[in-house]
């Protein structure tokens, strides 16, 4: 099995989990945040559901370099807006993961700011990042709707909400 081959598996296994938990956001609570330095439920899940198209630019670029262009994913309004992007990103990771080339994973990517970089690493590694971001943040939006008393779906398995029967 090669290495983009288990990129999109895993992509596509961690997305039945993070769909579910953008479904459990309800609409009246997109602007709710824990902390004045947290971001809202929003930005989180604005943020969550652009994730599975990074594999895109990560393929198709050397660079992401935000004093050249401004970073600025789709915004959804609602529930059914951010499901929809969601789906849209994950058939555009999953695409390019099913025909980019096993080669191309050894090229550098850099993540920088003008002269300031971030992290220059192979692009296997950068796309590993990003599923793993894609994990982190979804987990960060159960703790958000825990706090708000919002029953969480299971990630690898029934969570405390559901039955384990």
């Amino acid at each position: 099995m090669t290495r983009l081959s288990l990129f999109k598996n895993e992509l596509e296994k961690e997305a039945v989990a993070t769909r579910n938990m953008l479904a459990a956001v309800p609409n009246d609570k997109f602007d709710w945040k824990p902390h004045p330095k947290s971001m809202s439920i929003r930005q989180l899940t604005n943020h969550i559901a652009d994730l599975p198209a990074w594999p895109l630019f990560i393929i198709n670029s050397d660079e992401l370099d935000f004093s050249k262009m401004e970073y600025k994913p789709k915004e959804a309004g609602d529930r059914d807006d951010l499901l929809a992007i969601f789906e849209s990103n994950l058939v555009d990771g999953i695409n390019v993961l099913s025909n980019a080339k096993e080669a191309s994973l050894d090229e550098p990517w850099t993540l920088r700011n003008g002269d300031k970089i971030y992290s220059t690493e192979p692009r296997a590694d950068v796309i590993r990042m990003s599923i793993s971001q894609l994990i982190h943040h979804r987990a960060q939006l159960g703790v958000f709707l825990r706090l708000l008393d919002i029953p969480i779906p299971g990630s690898y398995g029934p969570s405390a909400d559901e039955s384990f029967d």
